[in-house]
């Protein structure tokens, strides 16, 4: 009995020894760390730990790898393999946009909720044109993330607005790459201020959700370079996101996941970026050469990708040092991660003062595009008549994975309450029983990510319009809302119902006969025609999708708490034909039927035939009035504009610009000041102006003034040539232009560039076949 007593006590002190020497991540290195691990220890770590969907039961080879999700934070989008052994701990990974997205409520803990805050869209966010603020809402969405041990958030989003149909377009910024690149750079430096994680998304030409999955997107080398992939490279440059999400789009007949082109040659080589990039959700079709390609790691995981990736290796088919390199990838991630940190998350971020952040965004970023007879501000205490079905239901925000769950959406009804204002409560009473009904009436098990059926505008009898124009003015509210999967129509989105279109002109009919005004909000994810309508009513509030705090922050604007300062990130088309993107949109399908488990698609391939003419680009080349310019926004102040200067008359290195801006109104406001630059063409067709600079001014008080200053490095004159890979400016006269928009240029000046230089050579790399 003594000697069995020894000798399991040798074996427990060997076994703990044993233990000892097994390497730790952060104590040894990875490259000892990753010695340690067996192959299929390396691909459980490469293949995230799959995902439950509510109320959807996903095919065996679509399921969880090992455990799930939500066994850490209940509602994250994914997580990856944990191995205590050697120190690696799981991380956790959650959407969104527009805030964390995780479930509010949990079984079981009856006591505490989850709820996060519902920041404004990413376009409202780009038409602040405010890198501070911007990054002030970061640094909030960030300890939201930390406090509820998420690790890594998925966003933001940033695929340029290339189409005013892009079903996704609220979750990204802009028409143009400059100004999505400066926004998303301040948005990703302030979450990962936290110390937590970025993954910008969707790497790259991901302008669609119709067949995205299938999708092959045809697209020449110089769009690519100045438009679809710049705005990435000014966030990896200039703010270093911890990891990039790639796209499920083909680019050039290549999955972008399975792109050496893409995730080596352009975003390490040529851009330096250091971190991991993971698939979207389930994209792709080919594990091992995802794998190959740079694509670290597979998400949300599958059973399927994982075994494939183990018999590659077994069968010589993969080399088992591109799993080593991938796995010291997302090591070094790993590292930096709180999950690592061992951080005590508290569950209790603080959501009021993320409320105001909320507010205060979403005020500065509505843009005022018409305020005929100086309509607004509003005058306290009137009584207002509020029309439209969204004036009862206001939209925070987009569907799908762009969506939040917020403990509350402050209504256009309540927010005008709040802000003093009397309501017709009889008209409240009809919309919200009307609305309640039809609600009803709606399928009660419809997908999460898959917005709601629309719902016709209630029918307004004459009755009812007489009625409600003895209070003292109307207000309008039309919306839309639109997620994942699919892709706006022209038809009863785009342009307005005919219900819409009667509702306006009935109402304005009414009012104006009693010399009353009519206010249109537009609570929209993205651009609608307005031309043939705005005529009708006397001032229009573009509020986007404002976050939790929209009814608030829309009444800030109305009754001139907020002086608007928001300028338009894309143009509002007069028409949807005027843009020539729409040639084509969303993609020609061939091909039999594809069954992805989820759902069906069908191959698609769609050919971006305008090159980098893309919004404003487009519109001034082709001589195209938009209904609303690009940088287009009212105020109700006034700004002069004076005092430009350019630091030399000849380009060396770089040029500084400055200008001076002056409130000549009787109301503190800001003005946003955009610097636009026209190229000379030697061998390359240019667009006529592109921006390359733009600052905001502080908050100006009546004759007040600031000077701001813009620099242009060489860069900033370039385009690229793609028959040399090279960025190129060519020799000549540029012209520097100063303008409140696109198209009102307020100040010019001159330089020169006495030779071409050619600036940067990058990899040859997605060429059209």
């Amino acid at each position: 009995m003594k000697k069995l007593i020894f000798f399991t006590l040798l074996l427990s002190i060997g076994l703990r020894l044993g233990a000892q020497k097994m390497p730790k991540l952060g104590v040894n290195s990875n490259k000892e760390v990753i010695a340690a691990m067996t192959l299929e220890e390396k691909a459980r770590l490469l293949v995230g730990m799959g995902m439950r969907l509510p109320g959807i039961s996903l095919p065996a080879e679509m399921g969880p790898v090992v455990g799930q999700t939500q066994d850490k934070v209940t509602g994250a989008a994914g997580t990856t393999a944990a191995f205590p052994n050697l120190g690696i701990p799981t991380i956790v990974l959650a959407d969104g946009p527009a805030g964390l997205r995780i479930t509010p409520i949990r079984p079981n803990e009856d006591a505490q909720t989850f709820y996060c805050t519902a920041f404004p869209i990413a376009t409202l966010l780009a038409s602040t044109w405010d890198t501070e603020l911007v990054r002030k809402t970061g640094e909030a969405m960030g300890n939201e993330v930390k406090e509820y041990g998420v690790d890594v958030i998925l966003g933001p989003g940033m695929n340029i607005h290339r189409n005013a149909l892009g079903g996704r377009n609220f979750e990204y910024y802009s028409e143009d790459p400059l100004l999505t690149g400066k926004m998303a750079a301040a948005m990703v430096g302030g979450i990962q201020s936290n110390g937590v994680g970025t993954s910008v998304k969707h790497f790259a030409a991901n302008n669609h959700e119709t067949n995205r999955n299938t999708m092959n997107v045809k697209v020449g080398e110089r769009a690519l370079r100045e438009i679809y992939l710049r705005g990435f490279e000014i966030v990896i440059k200039e703010a270093k996101p911890w990891t990039v999400m790639s796209s499920y789009n083909k680019i050039n007949g290549t999955y972008t996941s399975q792109s050496a082109d893409l995730l080596k040659k352009i975003l390490r080589q040529d851009w330096g970026f250091t971190g991991f990039v993971m698939t979207d959700w389930f994209g792709g079709d080919n594990a091992v050469e995802q794998m190959k390609a740079g694509n670290e790691v597979l998400m949300p995981g599958t059973p399927t990708q994982m075994n494939a990736i183990i018999a590659a290796v077994k069968n010589k088919q993969l080399d088992e040092k591109v799993l080593d390199e991938n796995v010291d990838k997302l090591l070094s991630a790993i590292k930096e991660m709180p999950a690592f940190k061992n951080y005590a998350f508290s569950n209790q971020p603080d959501l009021k003062a993320h409320a105001l952040i909320a507010r205060q965004v979403a005020a500065e970023g509505m843009i005022l595009l018409k305020n005929a007879g100086q309509t607004l501000p509003l005058k306290n205490n009137l009584s207002i008549a509020a029309f439209g079905n969204f004036t009862y239901s206001l939209v925070s925000g987009g569907t799908g994975s762009g969506d939040v769950n917020e403990a509350y959406t402050v209504s256009l009804t309540d927010g005008l309450k709040n802000a003093g204002f009397r309501l017709d409560e009889s008209l409240k009473s009809s919309y919200e029983a009307y609305l309640k009904a039809e609600k009803d009436k709606q399928p009660k098990d419809r997908p999460f990510f898959l917005p709601p059926p629309p719902i016709a505008e209630m029918a307004l009898s004459n009755e009812i319009i007489e009625r409600a124009a003895t209070t003292d003015m109307a207000v309008i509210t039309i919306g839309r809302i639109a997620g994942e999967f699919s892709d706006r129509k022209t038809e009863n989105d785009f342009y307005l119902s005919t219900a819409e279109m009667e509702m306006i002109k009935s109402v304005s009919k009414a009012f104006h006969a009693k010399g009353k005004k009519v206010v249109v909000i537009l609570n929209v994810g993205g651009v609608i025609e307005v031309a043939s309508w705005r005529d009708e009513v006397d001032a229009v509030l573009l509020a986007w999708q404002p976050g939790q705090e929209a009814g608030n922050a829309i009444a800030d604007v109305l009754r001139g708490q907020i002086n608007p300062s928001g300028k338009l990130a894309s143009s509002f088309l007069v028409r949807y034909e005027d843009d020539p993107s729409a040639v084509g949109f969303p993609g020609k399908e061939y091909g039999d039927v594809i069954d992805l488990g989820l759902f069906k698609t069908r191959p698609a391939e769609i050919e971006y035939q305008e090159g980098v003419y893309v919004g404003y680009r487009a519109f001034d080349k082709k001589k195209i009035q938009p209904a609303y310019e690009f940088g287009y926004g009212l105020s109700y102040t006034t700004f002069d504009y004076s005092n430009l200067k350019l630091s030399a008359s000849t380009f060396k290195n770089k040029i500084t610009v400055t200008v001076k801006v002056k409130n000549s109104g009787k109301t503190a406001g800001k003005e946003v000041v955009q610097l636009y630059l026209s190229a000379p063409t030697q061998s390359m067709d240019k667009p006529v102006q592109e921006l390359k600079g733009f600052a905001k001014t502080k908050l100006l008080k009546p004759n007040e003034s600031q000077v701001l200053k813009f620099e242009l490095d060489a860069r900033s004159l370039a385009s690229f040539d793609e028959k040399i890979s090279t960025w190129v400016a060519e020799k000549g006269t540029y012209s520097v232009k100063i303008g409140a928009s696109s198209r009102n240029i307020k100040l010019k000046a001159d330089f020169k560039l006495p030779e071409t230089l050619n600036i940067e050579k990058v990899n040859k790399a997605l060429p059209l076949p």
